[in-house]
């Protein structure tokens, strides 16, 4: 039986992305370094999991000769990034995206374990779930945050840490992701994913996903679909989730 849920966060608990590119913006301003990532750049650093290996990689892509000097200063930019992203979820009052709120509660009251899997750092999480649910909420059992495992995304260790926090096998659990990379990642632990395009994975390619959509979809605000298997009015519901789930046996 269908037992857990399990959510990655930047692009699909939220559209989260373009504040960790502002947020970056803000940290280099602030140490006063010349540099700013516009949004096509940002896409591309995307490929690079996690954002302290994504600020490695460009010093050493961009800034090679300056390299050693500038890894040292890295600690300083990411803490100083984490904070701004802190600050800018708070100021716009960053929502869920469409249907993340009603499936958790759907979940939640059918009594399934929820987790999330991520390779953010676990302030970016507690920031982002306190601007969205009411102060001393605890909407996941099981938070695996990015600097919890070993090896980032694609590799499969954080989707294996949120399910050993939850207790439960692969096949009891459904994961849900919004890049390539973490399609991949779930793939890897044996999770079958459905995935939602974020506004910086338009040209992903979504293959390994059970169903690819614009997003979970609302009653009323109906999903676009995208790939794989359809929804029931274009709405992804935790109904149809378990009547798919019992399916696949």
């Amino acid at each position: 039986m269908l037992r857990a849920l399990i959510f990655d966060v930047d692009g699909t608990l939220a559209e989260t992305e373009d504040l960790h590119r502002q947020a970056f913006n803000r940290a280099f301003a602030e140490l006063g370094l010349p540099w700013h990532w516009d949004p096509a750049l940002y896409a591309d650093l995307l490929t690079v999991m996690g954002g302290k290996e994504r600020l490695a990689h460009y010093i050493d892509a961009q800034h090679p000769a300056e390299a050693g000097a500038l890894h040292a200063l890295a600690p300083e930019i990411h803490a100083r990034k984490t904070a701004a992203y802190g600050a800018l979820v708070s100021e716009r009052r960053l929502p869920l995206r469409p249907g993340i709120a009603r499936l958790l509660a759907e979940a939640r009251a059918d009594g399934l374990r929820l987790a999330v899997a991520t390779t953010t750092s676990r302030p970016n999480v507690d920031q982002l779930l306190a601007v969205n649910f009411p102060p001393g909420a605890k909407p996941f059992d099981v938070i695996a945050a990015g600097d919890e495992a070993d090896r980032k995304k694609p590799a499969p260790d954080v989707f294996l840490l949120a399910l050993a926090g939850l207790d439960v096998s692969a096949s009891e659990a459904v994961a849900f992701e919004d890049s390539a990379a973490g399609i991949s990642s779930a793939r890897a632990a044996g999770l079958p994913v459905l995935a939602t395009r974020s506004r910086y994975t338009e040209r992903h390619r979504l293959d390994g996903a059970f169903s690819a959509v614009s997003d979970l979809g609302e009653p009323g605000q109906p999903h676009r679909h995208i790939a794989g298997l359809a929804w029931p009015r274009h709405v992804v519901t935790l109904a149809a989730l378990k009547d798919w789930h019992a399916g696949r046996r």
